[in-house]
């Protein structure tokens, strides 16, 4: 079920490298077992072996699975009931400017970590978007990024608004254009193959840094926050992070300078 769900639906997300991946985590610790055999008591057993937002996800992701085939291929005698762990508190993590340089000075080794990390702060991206994009996205001549690849299905939940290049990612994005031979399919590759999810060169970057609670997602995060301090207007810094302006000021609002000035000495 696991693996008809990965050849036919998730190539048809925009985060198909983040799905694919949390497939093959449920494919390695679920394979041998039944539909039958997927209860609260299997499920938390596995959430035991994951980090309590990863077995959110993954175990979303099974139970997606399970409705694919239960709609598509054959019905089900009984419907699984998939528990899932309570979503966490939201992530505070983000990177000083001096944090962001010992990354990319940890990751001067692995160009295309270097490349990934570089235009995932500056655009503020998801990294499933990085990953997968494509040279067709960017237009160096007007600095325009898009998030979406000409097929891409966007999620409700997922904004992918077109951004605009700063000077600094753009000088990088000539140079890198330069360099790539013909024809590079995706931005973030390494020696002309195309990189898929670097997470063993992401752990060993994080580890030369000796960063604490990173993730690939607090690049966006670190964006986000360095964006609100900067006091960027709100409505400017939440079209280029593709998200809501009621996100940004609930989740990053608190950075700004001059939040609840106003009010705090009344």
């Amino acid at each position: 079920m696991l693996a008809t769900y990965l050849a036919e639906v998730v190539p048809h997300m925009p985060t198909r490298v983040n799905v694919a991946y949390r497939v093959g985590s449920l494919k390695r610790w679920w394979a041998g077992k039944k539909a039958s055999e997927v209860n609260a008591r299997t499920c938390r057993a596995y959430a035991a072996t994951k980090t309590q937002s990863a077995a959110l996800q993954d175990l979303k992701t099974l139970r997606s699975a399970l409705k694919h085939w239960d709609r598509e291929h054959a019905r089900l005698p009984v419907t699984p009931i998939v528990w899932t762990p309570p979503p966490g508190e939201a992530r505070d993590r983000w990177l000083t400017r001096s944090e962001l340089a010992r990354l990319l000075w940890a990751a001067r080794r692995t160009q295309h970590l270097r490349r990934f990390i570089l235009l995932a702060y500056y655009t503020g991206s998801r990294p499933g978007v990085i990953l997968r994009m494509t040279w067709a996205q960017i237009d160096l001549a007007s600095g325009v990024m898009s998030r979406k690849r000409p097929g891409d299905v966007t999620s409700a939940k997922k904004r992918q608004p077109r951004v605009r290049l700063g000077r600094r990612i753009l000088a990088h994005l000539r140079r890198w254009r330069r360099l790539d031979p013909e024809p590079v399919k995706v931005v973030c590759h390494y020696m002309g193959r195309a990189v898929t999810d670097p997470h063993s060169a992401w752990d060993g970057a994080i580890t030369r840094a000796g960063l604490d609670g990173v993730t690939r997602h607090t690049l966006r995060h670190s964006r986000a926050t360095h964006l609100m301090q900067a006091r960027v207007n709100i409505w400017e810094a939440a079209g280029a992070l593709g998200m809501t302006v009621k996100t940004l000021e609930t989740v990053y609002g608190h950075h700004h300078p001059d939040w609840q000035a106003t009010v705090a000495d009344v």
